[in-house]
């Protein structure tokens, strides 16, 4: 899948997208899978509340969103890379008046 010239800059950011996107997959699945089944076709008998939400808002959105979100932190700090795209260079000098007033201010 990966090209033996393609950039290592591009090959860290197809790999840290795959791994976002598969974060975010699992918890989807997860919590519409988890909703769906525990969620409909009960009676307002059989729901039970937990921390205000009902147990399956709670179990099925709450708990994998909020695990997301923990799992984020390490991955925005810790496995994501700030790499130098290299050095900035300038296509076009600047016209002549341009420069005098720049050194003058």
């Amino acid at each position: 899948m990966t090209h033996p010239s393609e950039d290592t800059l591009v090959r860290r950011a197809r790999r840290e997208a795959a791994l976002a996107l598969a974060i975010w997959l699992v918890a989807c699945v997860y919590s519409v899978s988890y909703c769906y089944l525990n969620g409909y076709e009960r009676t307002a008998d059989s729901l039970t509340f937990v921390l205000w939400f009902p147990d399956w808002v709670f179990w099925g959105i709450v708990v994998p969103w909020a695990i997301c979100i923990l799992l984020s932190l390490p991955f925005a700090y810790r496995l994501m890379g700030d790499e130098p795209l290299g050095e900035a260079v300038d296509s076009e000098e600047p016209p002549a008046s341009e420069e005098r007033e720049v050194q003058h201010a």
